[in-house]
C-alpha cells in the first residue's frame, strides 16, 4: 500500500505542485489548507509524513507542529517544514517546535523526493525498533572507583558495532561520561528531568541525544555539583528509560555506585543489572550486600551479572574462584588491568574497544558485550 503524505499549505498552487511531484513518486497525497484542517486530518487519517508550510492564515506552522507533537496520536508522525522562510532563526524555531527536517521553497523535485524518502525510511526503522523494544542494561558499581563508567562506555561502543546503541548517564551532578567521551557540556538528561513525565516521549528524548564519533548516541548528565542537589522526579527518569527503548536496539545505562532511592526504582525497569566490583576484600563484601538488596527488590539471579575489574596489578587481589565463593554468584567477566591504555582512551575521548580493539582488555570487554546481548535474547524469549 502506498505511503500517505499530508500536505499543509494555504497556497493552492503549491498544494497542487507538491502533490503532483509526490504522486509521480507513487505516494498517496492528502491536503489541508489551514491549521484546523491540518490537525483534524492528521488525527483522522494518520499519514506517514506531513509536509507543513509555516505561513498559514489561522495558525502558523510552528504552532501546528507543536500541537501535533503534543497529541499522542500524531506525535510520532515525521514532519518536514516546507517554506520560503529561510533564515537560520526560522529553521531553529522549526526544529524547536518539533520538525524533523526543513526544506526551502522553491525546491527541485528530486530534492523533495529524496528528503521524503529518507525521512520515511528513518521513521519506519524507528517504528520497527519500537515494536521490537530495545533492551536496557544498567551498570551499578558496588562502590566508587571500580571502573563502572569506563566499562559502560566500552560495552556500549562494542554493542554499537552490532546495532544502534545508546549510552545514558543517570547521575545528576556527577556525570563523568561526557568528560570521558569529550562531550563535556552536554546535559540532555538534565533537560529531560526538568519535564513532567507525561511530556517525556521518544521524540523529546531523541532531541537531547548527543552523537559520538563512533556513531554511539549519548544521553548525558552534567558534572555540575549543584545538580546533585536537585530533587529528581523518579517517574521522569522511568519515562525516559521507556522512551529510550524505542530509539535503539541496545541501551546501556551508567547508574553510578551504590543503591539509592533512584537506582532502587530504576533497576526494576531494566532487563539486566551488571554489578561492577574489584577483587578486594572490602569491595567484595559490599558487592555481596548489594546482591542481597537487589534480590530483595525482586530481581532474579538471571537478571544480575557480576563483572570484576582489576584496575591495577596487585598481589593482594583474590582469585576468580574465591570471588565466586565469597559472592555465591557466578562472574560474567574478569577485566585485566590496563591503566595506561584507559588513560590514553579517556584523553582522546575514545573507548578502548575502538582505540585498541586487539588489546587484551578490549577483547575481554567486547566478549562481555556479546555475552550481555546473548543474555538479553534469552531473557526476551522467556518473557
Amino acid at each position: 500500500m502506498a505511503e500517505k503524505i499530508l500536505i499543509v499549505d494555504d497556497d493552492l498552487d503549491s498544494l497542487k505542485l507538491i502533490g503532483l511531484m509526490l504522486q509521480r513518486q507513487g505516494y498517496d497525497v492528502i491536503a489541508a489548507s489551514n491549521g484546523a484542517q491540518a490537525l483534524a486530518r492528521a488525527a483522522a487519517d494518520r499519514p506517514d509524513l506531513i509536509i507543513l508550510d509555516i505561513m498559514m492564515p489561522d495558525v502558523d506552522g510552528y504552532e501546528i507542529c507543536r500541537r501535533l507533537r503534543a497529541n499522542p496520536v500524531t506525535q510520532p508522525i515525521p514532519i518536514i517544514m516546507f517554506t520560503a522562510k529561510t533564515l537560520i532563526d526560522d529553521k531553529v524555531q522549526g526544529f524547536e517546535a518539533g520538525a524533523d527536517d526543513y526544506l526551502a521553497k522553491p525546491t527541485h523535485p528530486a530534492e523533495l523526493a529524496s528528503r521524503v524518502k529518507a525521512l520515511l525510511l528513518r521513521s519506519a526503522a524507528q517504528r520497527r525498533t519500537a515494536a521490537e523494544g530495545g533492551s536496557i542494561i544498567a551498570l551499578l558499581g558496588a562502590k566508587g572507583g571500580v571502573g563502572t563508567t569506563t566499562l559502560a562506555a566500552n560495552i556500549a561502543a562494542a554493542m554499537q558495532q552490532k546495532a544502534a546503541s545508546i549510552l545514558a548517564d543517570i547521575r545528576p551532578g556527577q556525570g563523568s561520561l561526557g568528560l570521558v567521551l569529550n562531550a563535556p557540556r552536554a546535559a540532555g538528561m538534565m533537560n529531560l528531568l526538568g519535564r513532567a513525565p507525561t511530556e517525556i516521549m521518544p521524540r523529546a528524548v531523541e532531541a537531547e541525544l548527543t552523537a559520538h564519533a563512533s556513531g554511539l548516541k549519548l544521553l548525558l548528565s552534567s558534572a555540575r555539583p549543584k545538580d546533585s542537589l536537585l530533587n529528581v522526579n523518579v517517574d521522569s527518569v522511568v519515562a525516559t528509560l521507556k522512551s529510550l527503548r524505542s530509539l535503539a536496539r541496545h541501551i546501556v545505562v551508567d547508574l553510578g555506585s551504590g543503591l539509592t532511592r533512584l537506582t532502587a526504582r530504576l533497576v526494576r525497569e531494566v532487563d539486566q543489572v551488571v554489578l561492577v566490583t574489584e577483587p578486594s576484600r572490602i569491595a567484595l563484601q559490599m558487592t555481596r550486600e548489594l546482591l542481597g538488596e537487589l534480590e530483595g527488590l525482586g530481581l532474579g539471579r538471571g537478571r544480575i551479572g557480576v563483572v570484576v575489574v582489576n584496575r591495577t596489578p596487585s598481589q593482594t587481589h583474590v582469585s576468580w574462584q574465591e570471588v565466586e565463593r565469597t559472592l555465591g554468584h557466578e562472574i560474567l567477566a574478569l577485566v585485566t588491568p590496563a591503566p595506561e591504555l584507559a588513560a590514553q582512551a579517556a584523553e582522546v575521548g575514545t573507548p578502548i574497544v575502538l582505540l585498541q580493539p586487539t588489546s587484551i582488555v578490549a577483547t575481554q570487554m567486547a566478549k562481555l558485550a556479546e555475552e550481555l546481548m546473548a543474555r538479553n535474547s534469552v531473557l526476551s524469549a522467556n518473557l
